[in-house]
């Protein structure tokens, strides 16, 4: 009987990820030029999302929540491919990622007189009109159940939308002297969402193409990138140029004046006359 010869297999030695020992290489403002924050912002980051990302496993290939943040932020603040990403941190596409697909979304957003934003509906498609993700918002519900009038404040939209109690347009043909004042008044105070939207999209350049992902992921990346934007703003951190590359700017898009139902237009002359006169 021929025996059986058992050759030992050569077991390949196991590299272990470092604890984004890369990190440590770069000066603050070359991690804001990759991450859009500097070291501490990260890392104050990363205690807010820590809970949610930890893994509760042992293997040594699992990412830990520094190199999940990194990873994120970087594919936020860059135009890269998940896959030059994974090469130029030194982790392979399959570990990044392994969505598929691209979408993109027609994005309702809120924002304060120091452009944070409070409020974001990101999921519906590009061909729906405003007025009706509005409408059918959360926000839109609780303000008609639970706003107190002018001592709540009022939100500002263009002429796509109705006017509201809660909700200001534009007069459409202001002829008389108050009318005009409150146009510009309200041009200009409105024109604070349009600077946060072009500051988010410089801090974050995934956001000025269609994002390849399935749609609710789109919707998810958006969120966090306004999250992010919120959480730089109160940290004050500088927006970076990335190696000289020029943002170009939106263009204004021709928005169709809204026909229907407008109960807010005794409010708008009232504070037109009170304030504007």
């Amino acid at each position: 009987m021929a025996a059986l010869l058992m050759v030992p297999r050569q077991r390949k030695e196991r590299i272990f990820r470092g604890m984004v020992s890369h990190l440590n290489n770069l000066t603050d403002n070359e991690m804001r030029i990759r991450y859009r924050f500097g070291r501490d912002s990260i890392a104050y980051i990363c205690i807010i999302v820590g809970d949610k990302l930890r893994r509760s496993t042992a293997k040594a290939t699992a990412l830990i929540v520094e190199q999940q943040v990194c990873i994120a932020l970087r594919f936020y603040a860059s135009v890269s491919f998940l896959q030059v990403i994974g090469d130029t941190m030194g982790y392979d596409k399959a570990t990044v990622s392994r969505q598929k697909g691209f979408h993109s979304v027609n994005v309702q957003a809120v924002c304060d007189y120091e452009g944070k934003f409070t409020n974001i509906s990101a999921n519906w498609p590009g061909s729906t009109h405003d007025s009706h993700i509005f409408n059918t918002s959360n926000l839109c519900h609780y303000l008609e159940t639970n706003n107190r009038g002018l001592a709540d404040g009022l939100i500002l939209g263009d002429s796509g939308y109705a006017c509201r109690p809660f909700l200001m347009t534009p007069y459409l043909n202001p002829r008389e002297r108050h009318q005009q004042r409150f146009n510009r008044a309200h041009s200009s105070t409105r024109s604070i969402i349009e600077r946060a939207f072009g500051i988010l999209k410089r801090r974050f350049h995934v956001l000025h193409s269609e994002v390849r992902m399935k749609p609710e992921k789109v919707c998810r990346v958006f969120g966090a990138c306004a999250v992010l934007h919120n959480i730089a703003l109160t940290r004050n951190e500088p927006l970076e140029d990335v190696c000289g590359v020029h943002v170009q700017q939106d263009q204004p898009v021709q928005v169709p004046n809204f026909e229907g139902e407008q109960d807010g237009r005794h409010i708008r002359e009232h504070i037109a006359r009170v304030f504007f006169n």
